[in-house]
C-alpha cells in the first residue's frame, strides 16, 4: 500500500461501489452539484464510501474502505436534475476526514494496491456460470461492459453487486484484498440464499 495520502471529495451512499462497477446517480444537493462540476472541470474523480450509520442527507458514520469513481457520462434528467454515470476505479482507505461548511465531506485517503490478477479456480466455476446467466438476463445493465469471466477479482466484484447481499456483506467483499478469499466468502453466502 502506498503511504502517500491525497485529499478527495467523498460521496457517502447507502450502496457499495466496486472497481469496474457502474453507479448511476441523480444529483440534486448543492454540495454535490458543486463537487460534480469541479470533478468535470478538473477531470478528476470522487470517493464513494458506504454509510455505516446515518443518512445520505445528514451526518453519518462511514466505513473506512471506499472506491474512487470516475464520471463516465452526465446528462439532464426529465425532471431537470443532473444525472451521472460513474465507474468504480481503485479502492482506498480513509485516513481522516473533515466536513466543509457546505456539508461536503473531504477525506485524506491512501490508495490500496491493485489485486493480483488470478484466474477463477475450478472449484468456483459454478459461480462463473451463475454470473454469466444473471448477466445475460440483465442486458440493459451489463450488455455494454467488457466481461472478464476468467478473472477471480472481476467475478467476485460482479457477484457481490448482483446477489441479494446485505450492505455489510457487500462492504466485506470490497474490503477483502484477496480475490480468491472473496470467492470463498461469496460461495457460502450464495448457498444460504438458495436454502
Amino acid at each position: 500500500m502506498s503511504q502517500a495520502t491525497v485529499e478527495v471529495p467523498l460521496f457517502p451512499l447507502n450502496t457499495v461501489l466496486f472497481p469496474d462497477g457502474i453507479l448511476p446517480l441523480k444529483i440534486f444537493e448543492p454540495r454535490y452539484l458543486d463537487m460534480i462540476g469541479r470533478c468535470l472541470r478538473e477531470e478528476r474523480g470522487f470517493g464513494v464510501v458506504t454509510i455505516r450509520d446515518g443518512a445520505e442527507t445528514g451526518a453519518a458514520s462511514l466505513y473506512e474502505v471506499g472506491t474512487m469513481a470516475r464520471i463516465d457520462d452526465w446528462f439532464q434528467l426529465e425532471d431537470g436534475l443532473l444525472g451521472i454515470k460513474a465507474v468504480g476505479e481503485s479502492r482506498f482507505l480513509v485516513d481522516s476526514s473533515r466536513r466543509q461548511s457546505d456539508g461536503l465531506n473531504l477525506g485524506m485517503v491512501k490508495f490500496l494496491e491493485f489485486e493480483t490478477s488470478l484466474r477463477v479456480p475450478d472449484k468456483y466455476r459454478s459461480l462463473v456460470m451463475l454470473l454469466e446467466n444473471v448477466m445475460s438476463d440483465m442486458v440493459e445493465q451489463f450488455g455494454h461492459i467488457e466481461k472478464h469471466f476468467d478473472s477471480a477479482s472481476w467475478v467476485g466484484y460482479r457477484l457481490a453487486e448482483v446477489l441479494p447481499l446485505s450492505l455489510e456483506q457487500r462492504q466485506l467483499c470490497l474490503e477483502i484484498s484477496d480475490p480468491i478469499q472473496r470467492l470463498e466468502v461469496i460461495s457460502p453466502l450464495l448457498e444460504s440464499l438458495s436454502e
